[in-house]
């Protein structure tokens, strides 16, 4: 009887799971038109000629916006995307990159915040990252996303008191007596940084 119950909150896990990583989509601002846009930048920046013309997407943290006169330059530290086309928080940049975006953006809403962009590689522009020359590759931007970061509480499992499969009871590490602490104590909540949309 034990068995059965550990199989079937397995196999209800496993299904829970499956069902939710078929429901990761590219945001429609994003999709492109190529099944299979270039994504990896520190390919394209060692060969950036071979790569022109081609459907791009990458993302990461804007770390200066400048609007011209008829599009806005976006300077992107690049960051490794998810299957969602999100940026992965945490992960080192893979470089920088401009995006071009045919249109004014407001900088207080871009400054420091995390984007995707799409659209054709156009070449590369020569800058420099403090005093250190730097060849950035080029993206004409014909759609953008930008990304928001909220912080999550995840409550870890276990500690005390009545809990889905009944009260919970016995001894545990030297303590309480069976009334519903079993023994360990979980521990703080973590924080977690999640993007959103």
């Amino acid at each position: 009887m034990r068995i059965n119950q550990k199989k079937t909150r397995f196999c209800i896990v496993v299904a829970t799971a499956l069902l939710l990583s078929g429901c990761v989509t590219v945001p429609d601002a994003i999709k492109g038109t190529s099944p299979t846009p270039q994504d990896d930048l520190v390919r394209v920046m060692n060969a950036p000629q071979v790569y022109i013309g081609q459907e791009s997407r990458f993302g990461g943290r804007v770390v200066s916006i400048r609007n011209e006169a008829n599009k806005t330059r976006l300077e992107i530290a690049s960051m490794p995307l998810d299957s969602g086309a999100k940026p992965l928080l945490d992960m080192p940049s893979e470089g920088r990159f401009i995006a071009y975006v045919n249109r004014f953006l407001e900088p207080v809403d871009f400054k420091d915040q995390l984007v995707t962009v799409v659209g054709p590689i156009v070449g590369t522009e020569q800058g420099a990252i403090g005093d250190k020359p730097y060849r950035y590759v080029v993206i004409d931007a014909q759609g953008y996303k930008r990304w928001n970061v909220v912080q999550r509480l995840m409550v870890p499992p276990g500690g005390y008191g009545y809990g889905p499969w009944g009260w919970r009871a016995g001894y545990g590490y030297g303590w309480g007596s069976g009334w519903g602490f079993d023994g360990g104590w979980p521990g703080p909540a973590r924080i977690e940084n999640v993007v959103t949309e």
